[in-house]
């Protein structure tokens, strides 16, 4: 989802995943590549000379945390749009500046037992 964006970007970025793949999605597919897909294409806008972006991912007791991190221009230099696929999803989405330079948003989806009560 991402191998297109880096492809037609104007330049060189290094892609890193660190996402184990037995890490199950607790929502629909599609819309969470939609959702990745949109936040990369941000963090390339802010980095128009290259740099570098990482996605990782990780369980915690409260849901699936998924990050992208860039090495960009800070949350205060960049739009930050809030993708529709985030909220049809139900994930909460936080930005914060990286001591290293860049930015890291994190999506926050809701643990499963979160998910069974919306529906309740």
């Amino acid at each position: 989802m991402t191998a297109p964006l880096l492809i037609q970007h104007q330049a060189p970025v290094c892609l890193e995943l660190d996402i184990d793949l037995e890490i199950p999605i607790p929502c629909d597919h599609q819309r969470t590549a939609d959702l990745i897909t949109a936040l990369s294409k941000q963090a390339l806008e802010a980095m128009p000379d290259g740099g570098d972006l990482m996605i990782t991912a990780c369980q915690s007791d409260t849901g699936l945390e998924l990050e992208i991190a860039d090495s960009g221009t800070d949350a205060t230099k960049r739009e930050r749009h809030l993708p529709i696929a985030a909220a049809a999803i139900n994930a909460e989405l936080q930005w914060q500046n990286c001591p290293q330079g860049g930015v890291a948003v994190t999506i926050v989806f809701p643990s499963q037992s979160s998910r069974s009560r919306l529906a309740a």
